[in-house]
């Protein structure tokens, strides 16, 4: 399909749209369950009489699968085809859920969640690709934003979930409730998805993955360690990052010398658009994704919030999310992202202002307000920017491209969790010294916490300032980088190949 006949078709067609629900089915299910298991944690060590530090994890092992199955998506896509790679990560990540809703031990439930993430692992990256295949340059901001709202909302939704799942039900429905969505998505998958050939010639980068999988998995465990060793000052941290940035340096290494075969095509990175969309997106997650740490652990930790109520006090920022990424999206295919990106995180850093200033007892309704506008800030910046860095490049690049793309959202978020929560558990220190409410996440006693919660806003509240400096200097880079028009598609003699979506049978 040439971008001539793509910006004649209609805005967003009844096919492209029925796509893009049941890319968002999938895209839900693979979010929501890095969140909604974090509120089990002390129900399932009760459960299975063990530590709190072993059932950690059953969130830790299913975030490194994640980041160790990713840098296989673009390849698998490219070797058996969108369709058949999206049908088979659904059933495992099905079997996987179905699996820890049934497990019986510690071991079981932590080796089940493994499995579940080497299918949730793929479902982001593969819905991208082919969402952005079927929309096509002229309207790939629109399809990005409608997968954007479950980016952002499943964090806020996941506590809400997981609170009711595991207080009125059981901690086993926080993995059942899984199979109704999955089973759903792969049934409608096989029906609405359009039919793409693999390509059985393709050849997988062995040495690639040999050192990018275990360099990621690796930094990433470092990075979450350092928050529950108090910094980045200890061997549990500091060796697991070293040995995979030495991998990492090794993978680049190597697809410099086989760029045609790399998991990861750096070749990519010539393109302006893409390079600088990438850079802004990695600067504007660790920024992003650090700092709403900080406010449902405010939450929860200072005002004694369940995890229930956190969730609802969150949602205004859900809710303006929601509002904005679907204007967003249609400045994406309008005008240049640059134009609009840096406003949005622009909102985004004014919004953090009122939080240098939190304190133990301020109004929610004010803090509503607040995280409202930060939403519509996040929904006008974040997936115009995923857009902008493939809108520009060939429906041949675009799986290992959002391969590179989710790797960088992984790493990104990775980054500004672990160094907010060391600066908080540092802050928590000087405040409380090694008292109560020094740690990161306890909960306190009512009446222990009516008088160390001052001390204890004071900390989170020099923490947004840390916040908010990243967040500023993110805006900054994409004011520079970002495109202030829009790009011209490429000229891609792949597109015109393809076979038109087959009608969709509903």
């Amino acid at each position: 399909m040439t971008a001539n006949t793509d910006a004649k078709q209609p805005v967003m067609d009844r096919a492209l749209m029925v796509v893009a629900a049941v890319v968002v089915l999938g895209a839900i299910m693979s979010i929501l369950d890095t969140t909604v298991v974090n509120v089990a944690l002390n129900t399932l060590a009760r459960h299975f009489h063990t530590k709190l530090a072993t059932v950690q994890w059953v969130a830790t092992g299913y975030t490194l699968a994640l980041a160790t199955v990713i840098p296989l998506t673009g390849w698998a896509a490219d070797r058996f085809g969108t369709k058949r790679l999206y049908l088979a990560t659904i059933a495992l990540f099905v079997t996987g859920s179905a699996l820890a809703g049934l497990a019986w031990s510690s071991e079981t439930i932590i080796l089940f969640r493994v499995l579940q993430g080497l299918g949730g692992g793929m479902l982001m990256p593969v819905g991208m690709t082919i969402l952005t295949r079927a929309a096509g340059p002229q309207r790939v901001g629109r399809v990005m934003g409608v997968i954007g709202v479950p980016m952002l909302i499943g964090p806020i939704l996941g506590p809400i979930l997981g609170g009711w799942l595991v207080q009125d039900l059981s901690w086993r429905w926080i993995f059942f409730i899984n199979l109704p969505i999955g089973i759903a998505a792969f049934i409608t998958s096989t029906r609405v998805l359009p039919r793409d050939a693999g390509q059985p010639g393709v050849k997988l980068d062995w040495v690639g993955l040999a050192t990018l999988s275990p360099s990621l998995a690796l930094i990433i465990y470092g990075l979450a360690e350092s928050s529950s060793h108090g910094g980045f000052g200890h061997a549990q941290v500091l060796v697991p990052i070293a040995i995979g940035a030495v991998l990492f340096v090794a993978f680049i290494a190597g697809a410099l010398k086989r760029p045609a075969i790399a998991l990861i095509d750096l070749r990519l990175f010539k393109n302006k658009v893409y390079s600088g969309a990438m850079a802004t997106m990695f600067l504007m997650i660790i920024a992003v994704f650090g700092a709403m740490l900080l406010i449902p652990l405010y939450l929860q930790s200072v005002r004694g919030e369940s995890a229930l109520t956190t969730g609802l006090l969150l949602a205004p920022q859900g809710l303006g999310a929601m509002i904005s990424m679907p204007i967003g999206g249609r400045l994406t295919d309008r005008i240049g992202i640059g134009r609009f990106v840096p406003a949005g995180l622009a909102l985004v850093a004014l919004t953090f202002i009122p939080l240098t200033q939190i304190g133990a007892h301020t109004s929610y309704v004010l803090l509503g307000i607040d995280l409202f506008f930060m939403g519509l800030g996040i929904g006008l910046a974040m997936m115009p920017t995923f857009s902008g860095a493939i809108q520009t490049l060939r429906r041949a690049d675009i799986a290992r491209a959002s391969s590179a793309l989710n790797i960088n959202q992984q790493v990104g978020a990775s980054f500004g969790t672990a160094i907010l929560s060391v600066l908080l558990a540092s802050r928590l220190i000087d405040h409380l010294g090694h008292g109560p409410g020094s740690g990161i996440g306890g909960t306190l006693p009512a009446a222990v916490r009516a008088t160390v919660a001052p001390k204890m806003a004071e900390a989170y509240s020099a923490v947004f300032v840390v916040a908010l400096v990243l967040v500023i200097i993110s805006t900054l880079v994409a004011a520079l980088l970002l495109p202030k028009h829009k790009p011209e598609p490429v000229e891609d003699p792949d597109a015109a190949a393809v076979e038109a979506p087959p009608a969709v049978l509903v």
